[in-house]
């Protein structure tokens, strides 16, 4: 074989190799740019959605409204409601809830309830607090090794007359603890029980 028979056929080697990798590549594209649907099991989340660890309080079908824990007053008739305190064999606690906006009009100064630590996410409840009044120990939101929190994010209003769901995730106190104080800067202290 001459070597112009040997250029020939390794060139046209090669344009079968590109051309085989081309259509699996192609065939590795999928829906041609067509959006997913989510599954029943991928439900979309929400601006303000929580961690992939604990969904937002929701009522279940046929149950009614939330159980209430704790309520407490903030600004301009903003008002939160805890809906639980649950104590994770993990060695945390989840705190869940719902800040309404009783008024008319949009609620936007949400700012002040990521605290003041430099590290805090934006439009988060990472200021949130729980004191433990016998144990005279307070606890601070939980955080990742990248410093974001494990709270609720990315909240920027509550629109008048509605609610957004929040919730927070802390060390546990010592299982003898059953009631604590939730805070949340601007808002009024609240005595919880911690179930579970």
């Amino acid at each position: 074989m001459g070597i112009r028979q040997k250029v020939k056929v390794r060139g046209g080697a090669a344009v079968a190799v590109a051309a085989v990798l081309a259509l699996a590549l192609a065939g590795c594209g999928g829906d041609s740019g067509k959006a997913k649907e989510p599954t029943k099991s991928e439900a979309p989340q929400s601006p303000g959605s929580t961690s992939p660890q604990q969904p937002a309080p929701t009522a279940s079908k046929g149950s009614g409204p939330l159980e209430v824990i704790a309520t407490a007053q903030g600004p301009s008739g903003i008002t939160l409601e805890v809906n639980s305190a649950v104590r994770n064999q993990d060695g945390y606690v989840t705190v869940s809830g719902q800040i309404k906006n009783a008024g008319s009009a949009i609620f936007s100064n949400l700012g002040p309830l990521r605290g003041e630590e430099k590290t805090a996410s934006h439009g988060s409840v990472a200021g949130a607090t729980l004191v433990d009044v016998v144990g005279k120990k307070r606890y601070l939101v939980l955080r990742d090794t990248e410093g974001r929190c494990a709270c609720t994010t990315g909240l920027q209003i509550i629109e008048g007359g509605g609610s957004v769901p929040f919730f927070a995730q802390f060390p546990a106190p010592p299982a003898t603890t059953t009631e604590v104080v939730f805070g949340l800067p601007t808002f009024a202290a609240a005595t919880i029980k911690i179930s579970g």
